[in-house]
Formats: C-alpha cells, sequence, structure tokens
C-alpha cells in the first residue's frame, strides 16, 4: 500500500500472511519474481494475482484505537513525519504527485487518498506503517519511527490536501531542473555547431 523511502528501515522479521490455497502461494512466488524483474503496469495475471493479495494478507490492527486526538496540531506534526519519510514514493501530498515512477511499478503506488486505503481503519493504516507489506515494496518502519508518530502520520492521511497543492517533492523538481538545463544546453550546442556548418553563400559583385 505505501512505498519506500530515502532512510530504508532495519531487517525484521517476515510478516506473516495466511493463503486460502496453495495454489495461490505458486501464483505469489511467480508473479514476485517477475515483478522482481522489471518495473511496469502489471498485466491481466498480475492484477488478478494483486487483487488475491489484498483479500488474503491478513492486516491486523483492525480494533486498535488511535491514542493521539484528531487535531489541526496532530494532522500537522503527521504531515512533518510523513513528508520526511513518505514523500519519495507518495509525494508530500499522499497523492503520488510528482513522482515519476508512482504509476510505472508493479503493483503501482497506492493514492492514499483513494477509497481502498481509507477504508481500513485506524489501528489498520498504523499496523501497515509499523510492520510493512511485502508484496506491495511497502517496508516496515518499527523500530525507526515511533508509535506517536506513526499515529500521527494515520491522521494527516485522514486529512490529505487536495491532489498537487503542495507540488512535487524537492528532490524530483531538481532532477527536472537539471534535465532541462542540460536539454537547454544540448539544443543551444547544436544550434551553434549547425550554424558553423552552414556553407559560405556570399557572393561577389564586379
Amino acid at each position: 500500500m505505501f512505498c519506500i523511502t530515502t532512510q530504508g528501515p532495519k531487517r525484521k522479521e517476515p510478516m506473516k500472511v495466511s493463503f486460502t490455497t496453495g495454489s495461490f502461494l505458486c501464483s505469489l512466488v511467480w508473479i514476485a519474481g517477475i515483478a522482481g524483474c522489471k518495473a511496469g503496469k502489471p498485466g491481466g495475471l498480475e492484477k488478478s494475482v494483486i487483487t488475491g493479495i489484498k483479500h488474503e494478507v491478513t492486516i491486523g490492527g483492525k480494533d486498535w484505537k488511535n491514542p493521539v486526538p484528531d487535531t489541526p496540531d496532530s494532522q500537522k506534526e503527521g504531515a512533518e513525519h510523513f513528508q520526511h519519510h513518505c514523500q519519495i514514493c507518495h509525494g508530500l501530498d499522499g497523492q503520488n504527485t510528482g513522482v515519476p515512477f508512482a504509476a510505472k511499478m508493479s503493483p503501482p503506488v497506492a493514492d492514499l487518498s483513494s477509497k481502498d486505503v481509507q477504508e481500513y481503519s485506524d489501528g489498520q493504516l498504523k499496523w501497515i506503517i509499523e510492520n510493512g507489506i511485502g508484496p506491495s515494496g511497502m517496508p516496515g518502519w518499527k523500530g525507526i519511527v515511533e508509535d506517536d508518530e506513526m499515529w500521527k502520520m494515520v491522521r494527516y492521511m485522514r486529512h490529505l490536501p487536495p491532489k498537487g497543492s503542495l507540488g512535487a517533492p524537492a528532490i524530483f523538481k531538481e532532477e527536472a531542473e537539471e534535465h532541462e538545463a542540460a536539454e537547454h544546453e544540448h539544443g543551444a550546442a547544436g544550434h551553434q555547431h549547425g550554424d558553423e556548418k552552414k556553407p559560405h553563400t556570399h557572393t561577389h559583385t564586379h
């Protein structure tokens, strides 16, 4: 549901999952191999397996209650923690704004404002932040992000700003500007070389 950031999490025990059939597990292993080889939009079979993952992976924390009051201050603090740890994949607004690879991942990086994500309880969202979801590329942040910070991040996720309102993460802005500058320099150099190669066309009068 979520994705990696610049600060990688420490090693942790594998997430416990339950599957209804052995064939589903075989399909999951096969699709994980495909996803590991290349990034791309999921095909029909991948989508089917990904849908199965959503239904079969056990997400804990359903009955956990958020102990952090839902106030503007807690939402602001949650935004700061979220934007520090999660902006690389989810953008500043939690909706992947300015993240060039978000739609190209397999599965794509989740839009946290989507119905699928917002239907999780606060406890489930906190559980996902804490433990991660392996098949999606989302790491667990247990031992790196404090419990209180996770709960505040959940508060922010419940009050995400309008899509695009915060712009792109600075790192992607800088990359885009550098790319644009390089293209401009290349174009200017090409134009200059083109002028130098033009044949002499001046005619003399007698």
